[in-house]
C-alpha cells in the first residue's frame, strides 16, 4: 500500500513531471467543465422543447375538438377523433392520452381510457396544466376546461369546470443517450491532444531550468567548509524565467548573509553538547553549586574557560557574585578579578546606583579533585579582552541579573554567537535551579513550620501525637499533653494593632520554647494556641511542667507602640495518656476542654480533668453525634455558599459550597460537627447529601458560575463516589468543568496510589480539582506533584499576616511562582479587608476569597 501511494506520487517529484500534470489536469479539467456545461445546456434545451412542443400539441388538439364539437358530433366521431388524434402521433416521440371527465361520462356515459393516476387526477381537481420532468420523460397534463360555448351540450357543467385532460409523454432518452456518446468521443479526441502538448510543453520548460540547476549544483558539490561557502558565487545563474530568476536572487542574498553568521561544525557540536548538560533534576536543585563546577570542567574538555561568574541581586541589600574557578585561583587573581568585575559593574547602566556587592563568593573545581594543575596566573589585560558577559536590566527568576564567562573562546567575534547563546540559556538555568533552591527549600520549612514563630504547625503536631500514643502504647508509657491559650489576646490585636499582636505572638514563642524540657514537642496550633507533648510525663509532671511555664509566661513583658507594658499570661488544659484516653483525638478533646475550664477559672490557670469529667466530656461528644446523626437522618443538610472574587475585575464567578446543618431553627457551623461527622465515619454520606442539594439549587437558580466543594479524601475513594456524583451532574445538566473539588488533608491517606486512581477517574469525567489550605501541611505537595491539580488555594493565615510578616510574604510569594511555573491558577483565603486585597492583586493571586468579599449564605450571590 505504501508502495503504492509513493507511485502515484512519483511524477510529482520532477519540474518535468510536475508542469506536465499541472498543465494536462488544468486543460483537462476546463475541457471536461466545459463539456458537462454544454452537455447539461443542451438537456436543459431539449426538455424546453419538448415542453414547448407538447403544449401546442395539447392546444391543437384542444381547439381541434372544440371545432368539432361545436359543429355537434355523436359519440361514434368523436371515438373516431380521438383514435385519428393518437394514430397521428404514433410514429412520433409523444405519447398522446386523453381522458373524460365525470361530468361529460354523466350526460354521454364511459369510455374505455387508461386508469388516473394521481397528476391526472390532481388535474381534474385543480384545472391547472403541469409540465414534470422524470428520467428524461417531458409529461405535460394539459386540463380541457368548459367555455361558454360549452354549456349548451354540457348541461350539467358550469364555465372553467375540467370536462377532460389531454396526457403528452415525451420520451427523451434515445436523444440524450446520443449526445452522450458524442461528447464522450470529443472528449477523448481532446484530451489526446492536450496531453500531447502538455508534455511538449514540459519538456522545453523543465530542459531549459535544468540545465541552471545542474550547474548550481555542481558549484554547490565544492563546499565542504565555512571557508568553502564564503567563497561561494552562483549570482551568474540562470533559470531561464524571471519569476523563477527573482527567487533564486532572494537566495543568493540569504547565502550572502549567512556567509556572516556562519560557525564551524566544531563549535555547534561543542554548544549542543553543552545544552544536554542543562537538565534540572533533584540532585542539580540540592546541589547547584556543585553542578556549575560540573559544568566549567565540561566546557573545559572543548575551549579553555577559566571562570565562570554569576551576579544575583539580593533582595534590597545589593549584589551577591559566585565566582568558580576551573583551577585554584592565587590570591592576587581573586583580588584582581574582584576589582575588574566591580568596575564593570560600576560602570554598566543596568545596575543601580549607590547599591554595593555585598558578598564575593569564590569557588574552585580544584577542591573537588577534578583539576590536578598548577595554579595559573592571569593579566588584567587577558581578563579585559577574554570575558564576556551578559548582563540584564531587571533581575530574573531567582534573582539573577547577569552572568559571564572568562575564555579565550570570547576573542572570536564569530564564536561571540555561540557564547552569547550559552550565556542566555546558563542565565535562565542558573536563576531557574537557585529560584527553586530557594523556593523547595523555604517550601520545606514552611510545610512543617508556622512563619511567624517557626514552632512546627498544626499538622506535624497531629501526626506527631499519633506517633506518641503509639509509642506509648507499645512501651506501655505513659505521656501527657498541654492545651495552652494566651489570655486575651484579642484585646492585645484590638488595642496595639495586628503587627504587635503577630511580635507578642513571637515573643511569646520564644519564651514557650526557653520554659519546655529538651525533648519535649512544641508546636503552635493556630492563633493564638500552642500544644506541648510531654514524652515519659505522668500527671504529677505534666502538672510542674505547666506550672513552670505559666510562671516564666507570666514574666514576658513586651513594651507596646504607645510605649506601654503588655504581659502575657495563659490557661493550660492537661490530658495524660492513656489514663484520661487512648486515643489521640479523644486525648486531644480532653487538653481542649480542660483549657477551656482553666478559662473559666479566671484564666492563668491549669486544669487536670477529674474523673466524673472525663465521663461528662464523652457523654457531651455521644449527643453531638447523635445530632449529626439525626442531621443526616432528617436531611437537615443546608448548602451555604461563599463568593470567589476576580481580584482584577471584581466579578463573582466562583462559589465554595459549604456544610451547615439546622438545628432547632439555628444554623451550625461546620467547625462544630466535621470533626465528629468524620470520626463516626458519615462524612461521605453528608457529602452526598449536601451536593445534591447544592446541585438542585444550581438547577432551580440557573447558576452558571464554578462550584468548588471541600471533600476529605476519605469521601473521594467510596467506591460509588464516582458514578453517584456523575450522576447528579447529569440528572441537573451541570457541566463537570463547572465543578471543581478541594483535596484537603483533614485525614491522613496511607494509600496515595488509590487516591491518586479515583482523582484521575474523576478527572477523566471531566471535573477539576483544587489544594485547599495549601502549605498547612507537607500533604500539599505530594497532592501537587501527584494529581492534575487545576487550582491552588493558598493557606489563609499566610494571606492575613502577609502584609505584616516577611515570612509569610516570601512564602506566599513561593507558592504564587510555583503555582505560575505548573500553569496553576490560585486563590487566596482569608481576605478580611481592603489592604490584605491590595495586597493580593499586587502578586498577581488569580482569586480571592474572604469575608471582605462576602460571607457565606444560603443562595448564590455575585
Amino acid at each position: 500500500m505504501r508502495s503504492w501511494y509513493f507511485r502515484l506520487l512519483q511524477p510529482f517529484s520532477t519540474l518535468r513531471g510536475f508542469v506536465f500534470c499541472v498543465i494536462s489536469a488544468s486543460a483537462l479539467a476546463v475541457f471536461l467543465g466545459v463539456t458537462l456545461a454544454a452537455s447539461l445546456l443542451y438537456e436543459d434545451i431539449m426538455r424546453r422543447q419538448a415542453s414547448q412542443t407538447s403544449q401546442n400539441i395539447a392546444e391543437q388538439t384542444f381547439n381541434s375538438m372544440f371545432e368539432v364539437m361545436r359543429r355537434g358530433w355523436n359519440r361514434e366521431e368523436l371515438e373516431r377523433f380521438v383514435e385519428a388524434t393518437k394514430s397521428a402521433h404514433e410514429n412520433s416521440p409523444f405519447d398522446l392520452e386523453i381522458y373524460r371527465g365525470a361530468l361529460v361520462a354523466e350526460l354521454y356515459g364511459h369510455i374505455t381510457q387508461p386508469e388516473m393516476d394521481r397528476p391526472i387526477q390532481n388535474a381534474f381537481a385543480e384545472g391547472e396544466q403541469s409540465v414534470t420532468y422524470n428520467d428524461n420523460i417531458t409529461r405535460r397534463i394539459y386540463p380541457m376546461t368548459a367555455r361558454a360555448e360549452c354549456l349548451a351540450c354540457h348541461t350539467n357543467a358550469e364555465e372553467g369546470d375540467v370536462l377532460g385532460v389531454i396526457d403528452i409523454q415525451h420520451d427523451m432518452s434515445p436523444l440524450t443517450s446520443e449526445a452522450r456518446q458524442g461528447y464522450v468521443v470529443l472528449f477523448v479526441i481532446v484530451s489526446l491532444i492536450m496531453l500531447l502538448a502538455a508534455g511538449l510543453v514540459s519538456s522545453l520548460a523543465a530542459r531549459r531550468v535544468k540545465r541552471a540547476l545542474d550547474l548550481f549544483r555542481k558549484r554547490l558539490s565544492t563546499v565542504n567548509t565555512v571557508k568553502d561557502f564564503r567563497t561561494l558565487d552562483v549570482s551568474d545563474v540562470d533559470l531561464s524565467f524571471d519569476e523563477l530568476n527573482h527567487a533564486f536572487g532572494d537566495i543568493n542574498a540569504l547565502a550572502q548573509r549567512l556567509k556572516n553568521v556562519a560557525v564551524d561544525k566544531d563549535i555547534l557540536e561543542f554548544e549542543i553538547r553543552l545544552l544536554s548538560k542543562f537538565i534540572i533534576t533533584s540532585d542539580v536543585v540540592r546541589d547547584w553549586r556543585e553542578f556549575i563546577k560540573d559544568l566549567l570542567v565540561d566546557i573545559n574538555t572543548i575551549i579553555d574557560a577559566h571562570t565562570l561568574m554569576t551576579i544575583f541581586q539580593v533582595e534590597d541589600e545589593g549584589y551577591e557574585l559566585e565566582i568558580f574557578w576551573y583551577r585554584e585561583p592565587t590570591k592576587g587573581d581573586r583580588t584582581l578579578l574582584e576589582s575588574i568585575v566591580t568596575r564593570q559593574l560600576e560602570q554598566n547602566p543596568h545596575f543601580q546606583e549607590d547599591v554595593a556587592i555585598v558578598r564575593i563568593t569564590h569557588h574552585s573545581v580544584e577542591h573537588n579533585g577534578a583539576v590536578d594543575s598548577p595554579a595559573i596566573t592571569i593579566s588584567p589585560e587577558e581578563i579585559e579582552l577574554e570575558t564576556k558577559s551578559l548582563l540584564l536590566d531587571a533581575p530574573r527568576i531567582g534573582g539573577v541579573v547577569g552572568i559571564g564567562v572568562q575564555s579565550e573562546i570570547a576573542k572570536d567575534p564569530i564564536r561571540h554567537i555561540v557564547i552569547d547563546g550559552i550565556l542566555s540559556t546558563l542565565l535562565n538555568l542558573v536563576g531557574s535551579v537557585k529560584a527553586i533552591y530557594k523556593y523547595t527549600r523555604d517550601l520545606e520549612f514552611y510545610a512543617t513550620r508556622d512563619p511567624l514563630t517557626s514552632l512546627h504547625n498544626q499538622r506535624v503536631f497531629k501526626d506527631l501525637l499519633h506517633y506518641e500514643v503509639g509509642r506509648a502504647r507499645r512501651h506501655n508509657e505513659s505521656f501527657s499533653l498541654l492545651m495552652l491559650d494566651m489570655d486575651n489576646f484579642k484585646l492585645v490585636n484590638d488595642r496595639h494593632g495586628h503587627a504587635f499582636g503577630d511580635q507578642f505572638l513571637q515573643a511569646f514563642g520564644k519564651a514557650l520554647s526557653e520554659a519546655v524540657r529538651p525533648g519535649d514537642f512544641l508546636s503552635r496550633y493556630g492563633g493564638d494556641e500552642f500544644t506541648v507533648i510531654l514524652p515519659d510525663a505522668g500527671a504529677s509532671q505534666a502538672y510542674s511542667v505547666a506550672q513552670r511555664i505559666t510562671r516564666e509566661l507570666a514574666e514576658l513583658v513586651l513594651m507596646a507602640p504607645d510605649g506601654s507594658p503588655v504581659r502575657a499570661t495563659t490557661s493550660v488544659g492537661i490530658a495524660v495518656f492513656p489514663e484520661h484516653a487512648e486515643d489521640p483525638k479523644d486525648l486531644f478533646l480532653l487538653a481542649d476542654n480542660m483549657m477551656y475550664k482553666a478559662k473559666r477559672q479566671g484564666k492563668n490557670c491549669l486544669a487536670l480533668p477529674e474523673e466524673d469529667e472525663v465521663a461528662a466530656i464523652y457523654r457531651e461528644v455521644g449527643e453531638k453525634n447523635q445530632m449529626v446523626l439525626n442531621a443526616l437522618e432528617e436531611e437537615r443538610i443546608v448548602p451555604y455558599f461563599q463568593p470567589i472574587v476576580d481580584v482584577v475585575s471584581g466579578e463573582t464567578r466562583i462559589h465554595e459550597l459549604l456544610m451547615r446543618i439546622e438545628q432547632d431553627g439555628r444554623i451550625v457551623p461546620a467547625g462544630e460537627f466535621i470533626d465528629i461527622a468524620e470520626s463516626i465515619g458519615v462524612i461521605h454520606r453528608m457529602d452526598y447529601l449536601l451536593i445534591e442539594k447544592a446541585f438542585q439549587q444550581i438547577h432551580a437558580q440557573n447558576y452558571s458560575g464554578t462550584l468548588f466543594i471541600n471533600l476529605s479524601p476519605r469521601s473521594l475513594i467510596i467506591g460509588e463516589f464516582i458514578n453517584r456524583i456523575h450522576q447528579l451532574a447529569l440528572d441537573y445538566a451541570i457541566d463537570p468543568q463547572r465543578i471543581v473539588f478541594e483535596l484537603t488533608e483533614r485525614e491522613t491517606v496511607s494509600n496515595l496510589q488509590l487516591l491518586e486512581k479515583f482523582v484521575l477517574d474523576l478527572k477523566l469525567q471531566g471535573f477539576n480539582f483544587a489544594i485547599d489550605d495549601f502549605g498547612s501541611g507537607y500533604s500539599s505537595f505530594h497532592y501537587l506533584k501527584q494529581f492534575p491539580i487545576d487550582v491552588i488555594k493558598i493557606e489563609g493565615e499566610f494571606i492575613r499576616n502577609m502584609i505584616t510578616d516577611d515570612k509569610y510574604l516570601a512564602f506566599v510569594k513561593s507558592i504564587v511562582t510555583l503555582a505560575k511555573s505548573l500553569q496553576v491558577e490560585t486563590i487566596a483565603e482569608f481576605i478580611e479587608d481592603e489592604a490584605v486585597m491590595n495586597a493580593v492583586r499586587e502578586l498577581g493571586i488569580d482569586y480571592g476569597q474572604g469575608y471582605h468579599l462576602g460571607r457565606p449564605g444560603p443562595n448564590f450571590i455575585s
